[in-house]
């Protein structure tokens, strides 16, 4: 790890105005930001930890839903009464998604912000376009087991790792932001991160010196809530394929189905078209078949990940069955 300044402002304000300089971070938690330094792919000047600024809250909002403070950790998130009653698909999330002593440091905002464990990413002596632009995507013709099968460029493959994202993304929630001059803006979920196209290491729509203050949860939905992750092994692994879905029934037919899918592209994946395709038809197989179609019609894997377009649309199938089942 190199040497590198360190200090602890008290405000939004000056968090800002430290994190808007060249060579300057934020840090909360540090889960994934202090695992980089080690390994030297990031390695700021000065660290700005952000603990003190506030935005530790879990509050109800005027709307009916629920403000996630930025701040608050992924322990407090998913143990909350409403997030347990009213967003259970969000808790089940967070819970799959780290061990108890990751998610008792770990924060919101950091969580979003989260980047690729892709190993040519984390290994500086590889090639990866994210950590070193223009020296190539190793992932292609290389190690792709985890890697995306959908939204990929000639320049990244890697994947999103995160859990909470997914299921925020199937929520429609929104991250608001303060900005370097002193101003405040939302922004939907299912837009914060980026396809990597030709800028792959931009991997979500932060500008210099924006710190995210809260997640914004809409008013809650009935039917039934479910997170399905599949991983290589039952203790804490990232996710081969994850699905999180708030699925309605009515008459024996689908009347909602907000769908999400993690560890497929380089962003939590919402096509509106997979669940558009389910409203108004019974939860048989050739239904979600058609579905898993629409979700896989561009899919392309790389070899050692093809097996994720078969397993994908399994998954589908695993989480629909069932939450079909519990909403009739």
């Amino acid at each position: 790890m190199r040497p590198f300044a360190y200090g602890r402002p008290r405000t939004i304000e000056e968090a800002t105005r430290v994190v808007a300089d060249d060579g300057a971070m934020a840090i909360a938690g540090g889960t994934n930001l202090l695992d980089l330094m080690k390994l030297q792919v990031e390695t700021p000047e000065k660290l700005a930890d952000i603990n003190r600024i506030g935005f530790g809250e879990i509050e109800d909002t005027q709307a009916g839903g629920l403000s996630l403070g930025a701040l608050a950790t992924n322990t407090a998130t998913a143990v909350h009464p409403r997030v347990r009653a009213d967003y259970p698909v969000l808790a089940r999330a967070i819970l799959s998604g780290a061990t108890q002593q990751l998610r008792n440091k770990a924060t919101n905002g950091g969580n979003l912000c989260q980047r690729t464990r892709c190993f040519y990413f984390t290994n500086v002596d590889q090639p990866c376009n994210k950590r070193d632009p223009g020296s190539g995507c190793g992932a292609i013709d290389g190690v792709a087991k985890l890697h995306a099968i959908l939204g990929t460029s000639e320049q990244c493959i890697a994947t999103y790792p995160g859990d909470m994202a997914v299921a925020l993304s199937a929520l429609d929630a929104s991250v608001d932001i303060a900005t370097a001059n002193g101003e405040k803006r939302t922004v939907p979920v299912r837009e914060f991160h980026c396809l990597p196209g030709d800028t792959p290491w931009r991997e979500n729509v932060l500008e210099e010196g924006e710190i995210i203050t809260a997640i914004t949860l809409p008013p809650p939905v009935g039917g039934t809530q479910i997170y399905r992750k599949v991983r290589e092994r039952s203790s804490y692994a990232f996710a081969l394929v994850s699905v999180a879905a708030i699925v309605e029934m009515e008459d024996g037919l689908f009347t909602r189905a907000d769908l999400a899918f993690g560890g497929l592209a380089h962003k939590p994946w919402h096509d509106p078209r997979v669940g558009e395709a389910l409203i108004g038809q019974p939860p048989t197989s050739e239904t979600i078949d058609r579905a898993a179609d629409i979700l896989l019609a561009d899919a392309r894997g790389f070899g050692e990940n093809d097996f994720k377009i078969p397993l994908a649309r399994r998954a589908l199938h695993a989480v629909l069955e069932p939450a079909a089942e519990g909403a009739g």
